[in-house]
Order: structure tokens, then sequence, then C-alpha cells
């Protein structure tokens, strides 16, 4: 178990503790979810931020089309 903890600045911010960073290999464009249930526990989901790079060809459509076609399709042109 590894326990940290940081202060809340003057700007509402506060650090993620640089061995937390690098056991879960977060970087600068990461993503910290707050979560506060109803009995006032705080969890924290943590993800990447996801790139249109890495996203491209990940859905499968079952046709082909192009983004033209996809944007007049979204917004019912």
């Amino acid at each position: 178990m590894i326990y940290a903890d940081t202060k809340i600045s003057k700007n509402n911010q506060t650090a993620i503790p640089p061995i937390i960073m690098k056991m879960l290999n977060l970087g600068s464009d990461d993503i910290v979810e707050w979560v506060l249930d109803d009995e006032g526990k705080v969890t924290l989901n943590l993800r990447k931020k996801l790139r249109f790079e890495k996203m491209r060809g990940s859905i499968d459509l079952g046709y082909k089309t192009n983004s033209v076609d996809l944007e007049n399709e979204i917004y019912n042109f």
C-alpha cells in the first residue's frame, strides 16, 4: 500500500503524487474523474484521454461511409 497526501491550492488545484503517476503510467493529458456517492465517499477513476488516431477504425458501421455522410447523418441534414 502507498500513502500520499497533497494540499489544495488557492485555485482549487491539487497534484497527483509523482509515485502514483509513475505506477499508474499517468501523463499530463490523462483524466481524473471524481465520483461522490450518497454517503460522502469519494472515488477517483483514472483514464487515458482518447485521441482520434486511436479511435479511428475501431467501430464497424457495417457499411462504407465518409466524414461528410456521417456528419449529415448525425445532424439530419
